[in-house]
């Protein structure tokens, strides 16, 4: 690697705010903020909204929401009904 060119690469915190849950790596990211870790450090911490730990698709909590009834519009509109758009093929 070449001296002077590459960012800084450094332990950081990263902290879910929706799960509190906080893990440390290491990261070319930069925060103000620091927190006292459990090995007796301050690292830097950046707070964010999603991670693994509250993510839907690796809790498997994931939904699939219809909002405003499109499904149903859909099935109105180009479905097996008997509609005259809907007809038999």
């Amino acid at each position: 690697m070449q001296n002077g060119i590459h960012p800084d690469y450094h332990p950081v915190v990263f902290r879910d705010a929706s799960a509190d849950h906080a893990f440390l790596t290491r990261s070319t990211v930069t925060s103000s903020k620091t927190i006292l870790w459990e090995d007796g450090n301050e690292y830097p911490v950046v707070d964010v909204e999603i991670s693994s730990v509250s993510h839907p698709f690796y809790t498997g909590n994931a939904r699939v929401v219809d909002t405003a009834g499109r499904v149903e519009q859909f099935n109105r509109r180009y479905g097996r009904g008997s509609g005259a758009a809907g007809g038999a093929r």
